[in-house]
């Protein structure tokens, strides 16, 4: 499990959202408060966000958003092409995160295990806040209209208030189709 972080991606009607909390930790210590660890990737379709270390998630990014341009932004080929990639090559196989992406038709966590995770719900959260934003993201989604948007927001709320690793300097990226 990976500290410092929760990224959180909710699917509602017609619209994906993924948010991330902007703390950044080494060791026991807060060294960034409003980090961006989301971002919309081949032409603004597709969304992604980052769990672990900032270096090798930026490396991750860079070669996903490779992946996507080589399959005309398939978002299952390029997952499954990255994870590939990420499992079997020497350098990459040392990083360490997790990502999940997302567009309006799919959404996926990717490790370097070589796991390409469908989730059975329209949710899925990474990071050491990930059980909580999961939890609170599954409840408001059950039992309230708002949006997958102000679901995201609202449950990285919830889980500021209790995962120490996570701070509410929250980013909420979507796409509506």
């Amino acid at each position: 499990m990976f500290k410092g972080t929760t990224i959180l991606a909710v699917r509602r009607d017609n619209e994906i959202a993924i948010a991330g909390d902007g703390q950044i930790t080494m060791g026991n210590t807060v060294a960034k408060n409003k980090a961006k660890k989301i971002r919309k990737l081949y032409h603004n379709k597709v969304l992604t966000g980052f769990a672990g270390g900032v270096a090798d998630a930026l490396t991750l990014y860079e070669r996903f958003e490779n992946k996507l341009d080589e399959f005309q932004g398939n978002l299952k080929r390029a997952s499954i092409e990255l994870a590939k990639d990420w499992r079997t090559d020497k350098v990459l196989r040392k990083l360490e995160a997790l990502l999940i992406v997302a567009d309006l038709q799919d959404m996926f966590t990717i490790s370097g295990n070589g796991d390409i995770i469908e989730p059975d719900k329209p949710i899925a959260a990474i990071g050491s806040g990930g059980p909580y934003a999961l939890s609170s993201a599954q409840a408001l989604l059950q039992f309230t209209q708002l949006s997958a948007a102000d679901i995201a927001f609202e449950s990285l709320k919830i889980t500021s208030a209790i995962c120490i690793y996570t701070n509410n300097c929250i980013t909420v990226e979507s796409l509506k189709g």
